[in-house]
């Protein structure tokens, strides 16, 4: 069912503001064409190598410096691979645009980007997956605004990105709340200007981060801003990489190395809160201790299930909500997946650390 015009959204305009000028037409143009859209045609199914050939190396993603910092902390053991770049980039369309632009290898996001790449026409794969249980994001309201539930959101200006987290988990919480789209008006945004929306009144209500909304309340919750919590849960946290790096064997071969790094750093970051509040939110991010603490409280224990049906069936789900809303169209999430590189992760860790 396609989004009222009610929304205040006009479809071409909303998926241009989203996909940008270099992903735009020529993406979706090219989408009923890509091996993204036929099913992944072209994905390799060799299997990987056991050793990463001398010479190779990955360009990767660590937004505000996060993975390599856990990295350095947890004191692994140097890669098998040179990281030829660590680019500070992390919400999905940038991200996206990055993968194209073939400078970047791999990249750690929620679910909803891999569906909006193959909706682009873009071919990527997810290759290792962490489980969230609880929820990483709440709604905040603008300064001076009166919502103080998710059922006052009706008629209300709602923030909302299409290719990341926080565009799911406002329509998941919709439609947990009996809400349809045409009861809201949908403004195009990307996260990285939310707060700015927030803070201009553009928005009433915008998606934050547990981190991001602590030092927003201390801005502007004496001036009436407010967080509203949510139970919905953004289930997947994951690393993805471009169909054409995962087709190179060596390539492939270092994506396999690094995925125990990743879920080794994030089992030590969780282990280590003190001194990871201290080394990043403290040191990197500009926050005081105290508003550290009140995220790492917050933190999802890091799982990395074995088995990759529960997240597969989630990104099912997830997909099939957008294709309800028109914002893509409905397919089989089931290629977005590589199932070679399937339990590395789980078997890099602890028992406790499977879901």
């Amino acid at each position: 069912m396609p989004v009222s015009r009610t929304t205040g959204v006009d479809r071409r305009l909303f998926l241009a503001s989203l996909l940008g000028a270099a992903a735009g037409v020529a993406g979706l143009s090219g989408c009923a064409e890509s091996s993204a859209a036929t099913g992944g045609k072209g994905a390799s199914t060799a299997p990987l190598a056991d050793k990463v050939p001398a010479g190779t190396s990955l360009k990767i993603a660590s937004y505000q410096g996060a993975q390599q910092l856990q990295l350095k902390l947890a004191k692994l053991p140097e890669l098998p691979f040179a990281v030829s770049s660590w680019l500070n980039i992390g919400a999905g369309p940038d991200v996206i645009n990055a993968f194209r632009a073939k400078s970047l290898d791999v990249a750690n996001n929620a679910g909803i980007p891999p569906i909006q790449a193959h909706y682009q026409g873009f071919d990527a794969k997810i290759v290792a997956i962490n489980i969230t249980r609880k929820p990483n994001y709440v709604f905040a309201t603008k300064p001076g605004s009166d919502i103080e539930s998710v059922d006052d959101f009706r008629g209300k200006k709602l923030a909302f990105s299409q290719g990341q987290a926080q565009g799911v988990v406002l329509l998941r919480a919709l439609k947990k709340a009996g809400l349809k789209y045409e009861d809201v008006k949908l403004v195009p945004l990307t996260s990285n200007q939310f707060l700015t929306a927030l803070q201009s009144g553009q928005v009433d209500i915008a998606p934050l981060g547990n981190t991001q909304s602590p030092a927003y309340l201390k801005q502007y919750g004496s001036k009436g801003a407010r967080i509203i919590t949510t139970e919905v849960v953004d289930l997947l946290s994951l690393l993805w990489a471009p169909t054409s790096v995962l087709n190179d064997k060596a390539k492939a071969a270092a994506v396999a190395a690094y995925i125990p790094q990743w879920a080794q750093g994030l089992v030590w970051s969780y282990e280590n809160p003190d001194v990871w509040n201290e080394e990043f939110y403290v040191k990197t991010q500009n926050l005081t201790l105290d508003q550290a603490q009140s995220i790492t409280a917050l933190a999802n224990k890091p799982l990395f299930p074995p088995s990759w049906d529960e997240a597969i069936k989630w990104e099912q789900e997830t997909a099939d909500l957008l294709a309800e809303g028109g914002f893509v169209k409905k397919f089989d999430v089931s290629s977005l997946f590589d199932h070679r590189f399937e339990g590395i992760a789980a078997r890099s860790v602890a028992a406790e650390y499977r879901s």
